[in-house]
């Protein structure tokens, strides 16, 4: 079992070690070892950690991070990212209790959000679906290369800080939204 807390500055190095971990079949897949969860540095990661309105979290089991997602705020909107689960916790239902958690605490912030966004890889089914699931619908794709084409979806909010989609207990897939 895991539970999901705020992420802290000292968790820095597992969290990067963890999205590292968890990208590189993403890589693999683009065949572009060069996407940004992968190089994205250490003191990246730290210095969002320091900010005192960072969300981040992470779920943790026993002593070990098993999963990450951050989220922030632009304007009316949320924005989930980086949601990386370790390959060898994926389908336990952690991605999912972290988006879901991530939307909570969004909305707990910020109870006027009109929507959540997220982008995923558009060869990522699994995660799209896991996306789908929460209540996102796709908006657009977006060409970054000629091997990589992003999939932007949005979840609209009801206006009671909610979205209309309750979380299921299926333990879809781990996903992985890049921001």
């Amino acid at each position: 079992m895991f539970d999901i807390h705020q992420a802290v500055p000292a968790d820095a190095g597992e969290i990067l070690t963890l999205q590292r971990a968890a990208f590189v079949d993403e890589a693999q897949a683009y065949g572009d070892p060069f996407i940004l969860p992968l190089t994205e540095g250490l003191s990246r990661i730290e210095k969002l950690l320091a900010q005192e309105d960072a969300l981040l979290l992470k779920a943790v089991e026993g002593h070990r991070i098993v999963g990450v997602g951050r989220a922030s705020v632009t304007g009316t909107t949320g924005v989930v990212g980086r949601l990386a689960v370790a390959p060898d916790r994926r389908r336990r239902g952690i991605a999912r209790a972290l988006l879901v958690r991530l939307e909570e605490e969004l909305l707990r912030r910020r109870p006027d959000l009109a929507a959540l966004t997220l982008f995923t890889g558009a060869q990522s089914a699994d995660n799209q679906r896991l996306y789908r699931a929460q209540g996102y619908t796709e908006t657009h794709r977006e060409r970054l290369a000629d091997h990589l084409v992003m999939v932007h979806m949005r979840k609209e909010l009801d206006g009671s800080g909610a979205g209309g989609t309750e979380p299921d207990a299926s333990g879809a897939a781990a996903g992985s939204a890049q921001v």
